[in-house]
């Protein structure tokens, strides 16, 4: 994904949210997207996405950083400031300039077959139906008698155990089926 994302392409467009040269050095663009990419991948907090990248290489290269650090990138803090400055038509054009280079990369062709007359016929034709009824056949149900017959056998089997340790000091074993 890192090589697909436009990140020097949007830097300008990113950059133009801090007029002045005042205060600290910004982050950037592929930082912030990147750290706002990795958030809602993994659905987990400022805090944990923070932690994440800290202890993490391969997010570290991710959002930029040319070698691992122990360290934090930026503070948690910082995500809120990022989902601020980068806007929903920024990200818009993000995802635009992806999917034209993964069209230039790899460019779809649609497969075709040919029916028995020879015409050519789409591979994407008729319904699909699911049904949620189906499941696989090995799985046990609440209402399998045999889940009720195995807990029997298995109850059996321990009475037998725990019988025979206090048989001296009982004559009459707790009755059973067997």
């Amino acid at each position: 994904m890192a090589l697909i994302i436009p990140w020097s392409e949007s830097e300008s467009e990113y950059a133009a949210n801090f007029p002045t040269e005042k205060g600290a050095p910004a982050k950037s663009f592929r930082m912030a997207l990147g750290a706002l990419i990795i958030k809602e991948k993994l659905g987990i907090s400022d805090r944990e996405t923070v932690e994440q990248i800290r202890e993490n290489p391969y997010l570290q290269y991710f959002i930029g950083q040319s070698s691992y650090s122990n360290e934090l990138a930026f503070d948690p803090s910082l995500l809120v400031h990022f989902r601020q400055r980068i806007s929903p038509n920024l990200i818009n054009k993000v995802n635009e300039r992806m999917v034209e280079k993964m069209r230039s990369i790899a460019p779809i062709k649609p497969e075709k077959k040919k029916d028995s007359d020879g015409k050519n016929e789409s591979l994407n034709r008729g319904k699909l139906i699911i049904d949620a009824t189906c499941a696989p056949a090995d799985i046990s149900y609440p209402t399998d008698l045999g889940l009720l017959n195995g807990a029997r056998v298995h109850t059996e089997k321990i009475i037998d155990i725990l019988y025979k340790q206090i048989k001296e000091k009982t004559h009459k074993k707790p009755r059973t089926s067997g």
